[in-house]
């Protein structure tokens, strides 16, 4: 296929069930899409144009085999037709072995897709753990999804939102079990992970800032001694190689720092630890990256809300997609 000068970005439809068709055909019909990227989407004709409906959207929609097929004409949504749902089984807002099944294929097609180049970057809508899991998927989430599809034993998750941009050493495990698993490898690893992808959207030496895993990053060893054995040590490492990395710091007051321009990336220990603060200022326009992978992926930083699908008119907000997108878009550019 002939490559134009905006990127393809294949956009996973996630839970049928759930907001990720409304939010990808609202997305689809803002006009900026067509000035930054190619988009097509990889899931059901059926259920998107149900989506289109519910929606008044009224985007004209173009179902193909292939993607070679695709013509990408401005305000034509082409869907990568994987036939996979049948709409009349389909129950709005509750997890279903059907759509956690077909989630699953939709990402497999689109690393398939991605890794054959054919493809420049991957933009996922929500899926359902419980789903996945009631068709017998039993992974965490899409992170672990991908890193098993592409083979990625070294990875992480990234989050943009707004100035504040955070990486995630530890991702969906328990709070005992990610405590447990600080050491200073995946420390130096997820600053290594971190500083590579600012980079490549611009940034010439970011400046990192590593959070504490204990209350006052252990306040000298008092509340734990997790920060003098493991955070420190990786610290110093990541400095002899020339990044620019400071901390550990006190988490709960290294975001304000960051907010206010101090640094352009917080290291946080734990899911919580950074999804917290990530959420709260940039809620419905946080992008999530996964970060070491062969590939370009990104995807909203909200999940299912089930509560909200189906609806007629339909309430998702599809700005955290479209965020999403655009950030796809510049990392596959940058490639």
């Amino acid at each position: 296929m002939k490559r134009g000068p905006r990127p393809i970005v294949g956009m996973t439809m996630g839970d049928a069930a759930g907001v990720g068709p409304e939010i990808i055909v609202k997305a689809l019909a803002q006009n900026e899409v067509w000035n930054i990227c190619r988009p097509v989407v990889i899931g059901d004709l059926d259920v998107i144009a149900d989506a289109n409906e519910r929606t008044h959207t009224r985007l004209r929609l173009h179902g193909v085999s292939q993607i070679e097929d695709a013509k990408f004409a401005t305000g034509s949504v082409e869907v990568l037709d994987l036939r996979n749902i049948n709409l009349k089984e389909l129950i709005m807002g509750k997890p279903q072995a059907m759509a956690g099944k077909a989630s699953f294929e939709y990402v497999r097609k689109a690393v398939d897709l991605a890794l054959n180049h054919t493809i420049d970057a991957i933009t996922t809508a929500p899926l359902s753990k419980e789903a996945l899991n009631l068709a017998g998927y039993h992974y965490p989430g899409h992170t672990e999804i991908l890193a098993d599809l592409t083979g990625t034993s070294e990875y992480a998750m990234m989050f943009f939102a707004g100035s504040l941009r955070v990486i995630l050493v530890t991702i969906h495990m328990s709070l005992i079990k990610a405590c447990a698993a600080i050491n200073k490898h995946v420390v130096f690893k997820t600053i290594r992970l971190g500083e590579q992808t600012l980079r490549r959207i611009g940034f010439e030496t970011p400046r990192i800032a590593v959070a504490g895993l204990n209350p006052h990053a252990s306040e000298g060893g008092l509340f734990g001694d997790e920060e003098e054995k493991e955070i420190s040590p990786a610290v110093a490492d990541a400095k002899r190689i020339g990044l620019d990395v400071s901390g550990p710091y006190p988490a709960d007051t290294v975001y304000y720092r960051a907010g206010n321009g101090e640094f352009d990336l917080v290291v946080a220990m734990y899911h919580d630890q950074g999804c917290i603060p990530i959420k709260l200022v940039g809620f419905n326009v946080g992008v999530n990256v996964t970060v070491g992978l062969p590939i370009v992926r990104t995807s909203p930083d909200h999940g299912t809300a089930y509560r909200r699908a189906g609806l007629r008119l339909g309430t998702a907000n599809p700005q955290s997609l479209m965020e999403a997108l655009k950030l796809a878009s510049k990392l596959a550019d940058r490639r």
